[in-house]
């Protein structure tokens, strides 16, 4: 009961960040509207996470339109989400690590700052438990190489573009 009470209250505090509301780029408006806040069922989302958590599901779901999004041909997963990311892109390789970096999900901010200089304009870094890593996130975002970054609370996204100015965006996920 007080987790639900606790997902509402975060969700109550974002609502003027729901779906893309107050975003100018239309590249990024449908970043948040098709990739982060798709409400429309994929073709997948029946059998994928029935056993997991509610917050493990949504974030779940979200890594599967990421790798939907993104078709890379490596991701990089330590947070233990291979049967969303397969559903996602079945010709992608699921590794721990790699040298090159297309979609990476992390669990800790610490571990993707030595990752930055791996990152090209087509990379995506996922970072989990943002919240609990003010500091950590804090400098990945204003790292020069990182020119977009999405605050869903639950997790962060982060995007190389060199041929975008820098943004911050709070996104209610």
């Amino acid at each position: 009961m007080i987790h639900r009470l606790f997902h509402l209250f975060v969700w109550l505090s974002r609502i003027n960040c729901c779906r893309g509301f107050g975003i100018q780029s239309p590249t990024d408006y449908a970043f948040v509207r098709y990739v982060i806040n798709e409400h429309c069922p994929y073709y997948a989302y029946e059998q994928l996470g029935l056993n997991d958590s509610w917050l493990q599901r949504k974030l779940g779901l979200l890594y599967f339109r990421l790798a939907n999004w993104r078709q890379p041909d490596v991701v990089i997963d330590r947070v233990g989400a291979s049967s969303y990311l397969s559903a996602g892109c079945r010709k992608s390789t699921i590794t721990q690590n790699g040298t090159s970096i297309e979609l990476a999900l992390l669990a800790d901010a610490s571990d993707a700052l030595p990752l930055l200089g791996q990152c090209n304009d087509r990379s995506v870094l996922v970072i989990e438990q943002i919240i609990r890593q003010p500091t950590q996130w804090k400098q990945l975002i204003e790292d020069v190489r990182v020119t977009i970054s999405y605050d869903l609370y639950y997790c962060g996204i982060l995007l190389f573009d060199s041929k975008r100015s820098k943004q911050h965006y709070y996104v209610n996920f």
